[in-house]
């Protein structure tokens, strides 16, 4: 070694390398709470259906009841609000769910490629 070289100490990273890791961290961590945002809206959707198809049963056991019993008005009511809420959901599954499933596939697929050009930067 002459001189001008100066020994490198291999625990101190470079500033590149400082730069690329404090990247990935930052990705990764968008990436984790993505993930977290992504797992409580399914269960969300979940919670959502399992209430749909109580509504739904629940509309049956009305509709039947409404053709045997003299006195319509209190099911018809309790009918518009079934179904009030049935449409609720219904919108809140169609309108939420598939944006964010097309959004979260576009964000992930981004990022995914974001972190092979990072790992190729630091390996080649």
């Amino acid at each position: 070694m002459s001189s001008n070289e100066s020994p490198q100490n291999p625990e101190r990273p470079m500033s590149g390398e400082t730069d690329s890791n404090s990247n990935v961290e930052k990705i990764l961590a968008e990436v984790g709470h993505s993930l977290t945002q992504l797992g409580d809206r399914y269960e969300q959707v979940k919670r959502d259906w399992r209430r749909y198809r109580e509504l739904q049963q629940h509309q049956e056991e009305l509709e039947a009841k409404k053709t045997h019993n003299p006195e319509k008005e209190p099911i018809k009511t309790e009918l518009k609000h079934l179904l009030k809420e049935l449409e609720e959901l219904e919108i809140n599954l169609e309108s939420v769910l598939l944006p964010d499933l097309f959004w979260q596939a576009v964000r992930f697929g981004g990022l995914g490629i974001v972190i092979g050009w990072l790992l190729k930067s630091l390996a080649g």
